[in-house]
């Protein structure tokens, strides 16, 4: 299934609550008392005609697919809750490529992303935002390049290197530690929030469809 295709597929789930569709698709919620972290990518997999148990991380070749969560605020406005992961940086890689060869450019463009709203609990609704794919204007690639170049020069400067990354770095692609387990010795590209807006308009509902 090629990335347009896709997008539009999973489109017919906005509007839609996810536990509903997880009944439905027969995607468990809970495993062994444990929440099944996947539920979610499941169920998308599910709707595209994927059998579960699936590889964790499913190559769909044209794009991949990224799930985020969205938390109303005590104003009832809408916000991302997190940063996107998009891809680690190694730095040998990020050091001999530029951009337009990168791993970053190439997961951006990938990148199928289905937007939901979550409660504090797993257990609370979940409604399908809006699904769209990253295409990235002109002024838009100018400055995530700015980002990457940026971390990559750090890379390549003898007097930094890579423990100098920090999440303080990039305007919209930040450089930061990947996950609690892995300790500062592992760093990954993740977009903030300002570059998710550029393609999820909070302002709409996720009840609308």
């Amino acid at each position: 299934m090629e990335r347009r295709e896709a997008i539009k597929k999973l489109q017919e789930l906005v509007g839609q609550e996810l536990h509903e569709l997880a009944s439905e698709y027969g995607v468990t919620i809970y495993r062994n008392d444990k929440v099944n972290k996947g539920w979610a990518g499941h169920v998308f997999e599910r709707h595209l005609g994927l059998p579960l148990n699936s590889a964790q991380c499913p190559n769909f070749g044209s794009w991949e697919l990224k799930s985020i969560p969205l938390k109303f605020k005590k104003s009832g406005e809408l916000a991302f809750k997190e940063t996107m992961a998009i891809t680690m940086i190694d730095s040998v890689n990020v050091c001999q490529k530029e951009f337009e060869d990168s791993h970053l450019l190439a997961k951006l463009k990938k990148a199928v992303i289905v937007a939901r709203t979550v409660g504090s609990h797993v257990d609370q609704p979940s409604y399908i935002h809006s699904v769209t794919g990253i295409e990235l204007s002109e002024e838009l690639y100018e400055a995530v390049k700015a980002d990457y170049n940026f971390v990559r020069n750090t890379l390549l400067d003898p007097k930094k290197g890579f423990n100098a990354l920090t999440g303080k770095m990039g305007f919209y692609i930040q450089p930061r530690t990947k996950g609690q387990g892995h300790g500062s010795t592992s760093r990954a590209f993740y977009a903030r929030p300002r570059f998710l807006a550029c393609f999820i308009n909070l302002s709409v509902s996720p009840q609308a469809g």
